[in-house]
């Protein structure tokens, strides 16, 4: 079995959905599940709506699920050439624009915003199931992802509960090669609809590749593979052609953006190799995340914006013991993680990046000392096989970095990461400066 997912700009438009209608029948694929996300724009679209039946506004939204609709249906008849097999689609896409509409008629609770965003994959996969057996003529089955897909009590994919309602869903066709179902959503431990959140739909992929002990999960998007530095503002970057789970997890979760951060983690447990592909260029070889790693110290370049630094600075920290615990006992109870963390005799910095509680945090952490606080930076993580450094590539980092002010370094508690706080006004800059000092020679 073989586990294959595609992102919302390779289902992004009727042609987009014929290619992958292709790809999941190439003659050398063996048994498959095919997990979609929904198109392209959807999930914003959806997003817009429920803000809007949030804030009251009814009359707004349903003009926004009426334009939606239209943009279904054109793309129905242009998917689907033969007008009765297009025009009972469109009946079945409306089913999930009446669900909508319905929502409108009363004030927006949370589990119908839950409902609301479910929407776009279920439109997607039915799309794609649709033309794949009735314009192809091939075999599939659409599996509900809500059949199996669960959360449990703390909202964490309950993996017990996925293998064995997967295996049950599956049981009944087990002569059937090809399957497809929908990411991102799920149910809760309550059995109410839920999802993975923004990126999920990795997520559903490794669960699902987990949950069958897959030979491969594939991660189809518009880009050849996992680049070694931010393209959109470094020239020349390259795809890697190997990553080892820990390294690809670091880069995921540091910022880049081809991965959602959690999607490494079921199949790095199993031991089943992520491969990144390109739709567009399907003849490329992408990237390839496994257990194994390569010999290059550094390999790749990641940033996360959005970061806030706190500086806690207290004579009470000289030789006492139990003072750190205190102080990560405040950010526990506020539910706030660290990404940064260094320490002196009498001071202590860490970064985070979730600033909603921070005004609760401060006061409290002033009961300490003196504390000052530095918004808008972003960490800068570098990532590789940091063990094999025998060249000497962090000393080349440091000294690409002379020119930009660094508030922060944390290297060696990790043997695949090095990360460096800078401002984000200093971001490009940097990203820039790295490039050119670890892969130009």
């Amino acid at each position: 079995m073989k586990i294959l997912k595609f992102g919302g700009t390779s289902v992004g438009s009727a042609q987009r959905m014929r290619e992958v209608a292709e790809l999941i029948h190439a003659p050398h694929l063996q048994r498959r599940i095919v997990v979609l996300s929904a198109m392209s724009g959807t999930t914003n679209a959806l997003v817009e709506i429920g803000q809007l039946l949030y804030a009251g506004d009814a009359s707004t939204a349903t003009a926004r699920i009426e334009a939606l609709r239209q943009r279904y249906h054109e793309v129905a008849r242009e998917l689907l050439p033969e007008a009765a097999v297009a025009e009972q689609a469109i009946q079945d896409l409306d089913h999930h624009f009446d669900t909508l509409l319905g929502l409108t008629a009363a004030p927006l609770s949370a589990d119908g915003e839950r409902v609301i965003l479910a929407q776009g994959e279920l439109l997607s996969t039915l799309l794609v199931h649709r033309y794949v057996t009735q314009v192809l003529g091939r075999p599939a089955v659409l599996l509900p992802a809500l059949d199996f897909m669960r959360l449990d009590v703390d909202e964490e994919p309950d993996a017990p509960a996925i293998r064995e309602l997967l295996a049950t869903t599956l049981a009944p066709h087990a002569a059937q090669a090809l399957f497809i179902t929908q990411g991102y959503i799920c149910r809760s431990a309550q059995g109410s609809i839920d999802n993975l959140k923004r990126g999920g739909s990795d997520y559903s992929a490794s669960l699902i590749g987990a949950a069958v002990g897959a030979e491969e999960i594939q991660i189809w998007t518009d880009i050849d593979g996992l680049h070694n530095n931010d393209p959109r503002i470094v020239q020349g970057t390259y795809p890697i052609r190997e990553l080892s789970f820990d390294e690809a997890a670091e880069l995921a979760y540091f910022g880049a953006k081809i991965l959602h951060p959690s999607s490494i983690l079921p199949a790095a447990k199993h031991g089943i190799p992520v491969r990144l592909l390109n739709t567009m260029q399907p003849e490329a070889p992408g990237t390839i995340i496994s257990s194994r790693t390569g010999a290059e110290a550094i390999k790749a370049v990641a940033a996360k914006d959005g970061i806030t630094a706190i500086n806690v600075k207290s004579s009470r920290m000289l030789l006492a013991h139990g003072f750190l615990r205190s102080l990560f006992e405040i950010f526990e109870r506020y539910r706030t993680s660290i990404d940064m963390i260094t320490t002196s005799e009498v001071a202590v910095s860490l970064t985070i990046d979730d600033a909603t509680r921070l005004p609760q945090i401060l006061e409290e952490l002033r009961r300490f000392g003196s504390v000052v606080v530095d918004e808008n930076q972003s960490i800068i993580c570098l990532v590789g096989n940091l063990e094999q450094d025998a060249h000497g590539s962090a000393n080349r980092a440091f000294a690409a970095l002379k020119d930009i002010p660094v508030r922060m370094i944390s290297y060696g508690g990790s043997p695949n990461n090095i990360s460096i706080l800078v401002s984000t006004t200093d971001k490009t800059r940097a990203l820039q400066a790295l490039n050119a000092g670890l892969f130009r020679g």
